[in-house]
């Protein structure tokens, strides 16, 4: 499948329906996914990116029927990780002395992944290329999200090639923003920014501001993944900064792991507490061991104020639980109150831990969160009730 998007730009990737699982098994990707490449026809002849490397036989056959393998001037890799770069080693074996362009970090990754010495030319922030009728120019996106990664722009079409920023693992063969479901666009449009770009907000703001600075035309965003941006692309612009400003909605998530239900029903009462204090706030709950962890880390990162519950398993926490504050440490949410709870049979640890994961993770924990011998009774469910209340005050 391939599809002009301009006279000069063919998209020539492929929609992969069946994913599920992305970066081994840390990503969920319900919707599946697509391996954006693009073929640019100008007095030369570019195609930026390729395709994961189980679709790489079928990417390199299509792009034959596509164009003559040999008429390909210049490839842009401009992300080395193995989704966009997995069908070059097949490629290359069949233009093996054509130019590569990466920045410097990308050459030495690729070399990593593949071991080959190929023609690389090294580029930075600024570097361009003639083409012809167009200049491409290339600008570092350094740690989004990975050190090589970076973006190209397309004078002529005014069309940005983003790489990973701005995408969404969301299979649709309607291609544009305009065209597809909007909730589901938006879903994991978040989705992917909560999970993937969080911890290099700082960065996104950064490289964003220089962009934008630069004053240039945009007709297109062209993405590695998903929907290509063709309807006010500035809007996913302006989602990102606002994503990436510490972002909160008025929503509180509470999320716990339970042997016997005790934690579930600790996190209904606190709950019902917030909501005494205030009804107009979205309180959600998940038990961290049977809900989807990429959708839990979205609903966090819209949340203004987290909580955490766990039995007390010996002398730890359940290891769902444990998972997620592992995950959100290294995300690195910011400006997010937080509080821990639990039970416990005999030894009662699990509170005090959850509260030292939380203060790891950089959030503002409020301490003292409750910690119910077996199986909360009227007191208990009182107690938490009470707590809820109170957090929901010293928000």
């Amino acid at each position: 499948m391939s599809f002009k998007m301009t006279d000069k730009v063919t998209w020539v990737g492929k929609i992969d329906w069946e994913l599920r699982r992305f970066h081994g098994d840390e990503y969920s990707t319900d919707r599946g996914s697509s391996y954006n490449s693009y073929l640019i026809r100008d007095e030369k002849t570019v195609l930026i990116d390729t395709v994961w490397h189980p679709f790489a036989e079928e990417f390199v056959e299509n792009l034959k029927k596509e164009i003559d393998l040999n008429e390909i001037d210049y490839i842009i890799a401009q992300h080395s990780e193995i989704d966009h770069s997995g069908a070059l080693p097949l490629l290359m074996k069949e233009i093996p002395n054509t130019p590569i362009y990466c920045t410097e970090n990308g050459a030495k990754i690729l070399k990593g992944h593949f071991h080959e010495d190929w023609n690389f030319v090294t580029v930075k922030t600024g570097d361009t290329l003639n083409i012809g009728e167009s200049t491409l120019t290339f600008v570092e996106a350094r740690m989004l999200h990975w050190p090589d990664s970076m973006m190209t722009y397309m004078d002529s079409e005014a069309i940005l090639f983003s790489n990973d920023a701005f995408g969404q693992h969301y299979a649709s063969d309607l291609m544009y923003n305009d065209s597809v479901d909007q909730c589901e666009l938006f879903e994991e449009a978040i989705k992917y920014y909560a999970n993937i770009l969080t911890p290099f907000s700082a960065l996104v703001t950064n490289k964003i501001k220089e962009v934008l600075s630069l004053e240039l035309p945009l007709n297109m965003i062209a993405t590695s993944h998903g929907v290509i941006w063709r309807d006010n692309p500035a809007q996913i612009i302006e989602k990102y900064m606002e994503w990436a400003d510490a972002y909160q909605e008025n929503q509180i998530t509470l999320v716990y792991d339970t042997m016997w239900n005790a934690t579930r029903k600790m996190a209904e009462a606190i709950a019902k507490g917030i909501k005494s204090i205030d009804d107009t706030v979205t309180v959600k709950l998940f038990n961290a061991a049977n809900t989807d962890k990429n959708d839990v880390i979205t609903e966090l990162f819209k949340s203004k104020a987290i909580l955490f519950g766990s039995s007390t398993v010996n002398k730890g926490i359940m290891n769902a639980t444990g998972g997620l504050l592992e995950m959100i440490k290294g995300i690195g949410f910011k400006k997010k109150k937080a509080a821990a709870f639990g039970s416990y049979g005999w030894s009662g640890e699990s509170v005090k831990i959850i509260e030292e994961k939380l203060k790891d993770a950089k959030l503002d924990v409020m301490e003292g969160g409750p910690l119910v011998l077996w199986n909360p009774d009227e007191e208990g469910i009182k107690e938490c009730i009470e707590f809820g209340k109170k957090f929901a005050q010293n928000l």
